[in-house]
């Protein structure tokens, strides 16, 4: 039977054996860093596409660099390996994978240059995300935290509490996820996604100077919108009365993929409706993550099960 695969300790075995002890830094500090990556089932061809897999692992390289830690991998490595866990699954569906470098010594202290590190690899399966028709968001009372607070150029665990408080207000209040701003008050990201918003017939997004991470989607929507569609996108910063002047609005993300934001604060993102630069970026994406977009062969790497 088809079962989830970590790549632990140098073996692959079932993610319910893999244990780390209670004294882990990371446990503790949240001084890890984790990524995502999709690896999309193609039922036609019989094959996965895992989309812009070694980009993955340069970014995570470069988090870890961040957090004083030194692998025994490189990106060549670390893709090979999670390739091989997608292949031990035996899904014949789309499978997440979920890569975590960590300070795994165990000794307590907040400090990070003297500790040792490991990196572990998760391939699992995850119920298909849905933002039913379009999500309604809020701007949320929780700032999103600034890069001289903690780094949010790489994806580290412990700043990730800044986005579950966030979607966590936002889905108590009845809404489906929030908006944070920046300290000065520019708009910066939704929980665990990046934000883009059509604002006179232009396509706007925050820059990366305001505490965003660079999405590996964010990027890859960025380049379909010029390449494809001939527009380019402006990184700018955005204040809170443009949200709601906003012809369109959509979150980008590895999981979600490209999805659409009919209201946000209890008004309408345009019509109200899903917007049609949205779709049609949606589609692309779609198709793109999927392998079925030849121009972009060098993000793809492939992989037909035994």
């Amino acid at each position: 039977m088809p079962e989830p695969c970590a790549y632990f300790r140098g073996e692959y075995m079932n993610p319910k054996d893999a244990k780390i002890g209670i004294m882990t830094h990371a446990f503790h500090y949240g001084t890890a860093t984790f990524g995502g990556i999709n690896a999309t089932w193609d039922e036609e061809l019989e094959q996965f596409c895992l989309f812009r897999l070694k980009d993955h692992y340069r970014r995570q390289l470069t988090a870890c660099k961040m957090l004083h830690m030194r692998l025994p991998y490189n990106a060549d490595d670390m893709s090979a390996i999670t390739v091989e866990a997608v292949r031990r699954t035996g899904f014949r569906q789309n499978v997440y994978c979920r890569p975590v470098a960590y300070k795994s010594s165990e000794s307590l202290g907040v400090r990070l240059h003297d500790l040792d590190a490991d990196w572990l690899m998760i391939a699992t399966v995850l119920p298909p995300f849905s933002s039913k028709g379009g999500l309604r968001c809020c701007t949320s009372s929780w700032v999103r935290t600034c890069d001289n607070q903690i780094l949010t150029h790489g994806k580290i665990c412990g700043g990730y509490a800044n986005g579950a408080l966030a979607k966590t207000e936002a889905q108590m209040a009845g809404f489906d996820d929030g908006i944070m701003l920046t300290p000065e008050g520019h708009v910066s990201e939704g929980a665990v996604t990046n934000t883009f918003f059509v604002l006179k017939g232009r396509l706007v997004t925050p820059p990366p100077s305001d505490g965003i991470l660079l999405g590996m989607t964010r990027d890859t929507v960025m380049q379909l919108a010029r390449n494809e569609l001939g527009m380019e996108t402006i990184e700018r910063s955005i204040v809170r009365s443009e949200l709601y002047e906003a012809e369109e609005a959509f979150f980008t993300g590895t999981y979600a993929g490209v999805v659409p934001i009919v209201e946000i604060d209890h008004r309408p993102v345009g019509t109200g409706e899903v917007g049609a630069l949205t779709t049609r970026l949606q589609e692309l994406y779609r198709g793109l993550a999927a392998g079925r977009n030849p121009k972009y062969s060098p993000w793809y790497t492939f992989l037909k099960p035994d």
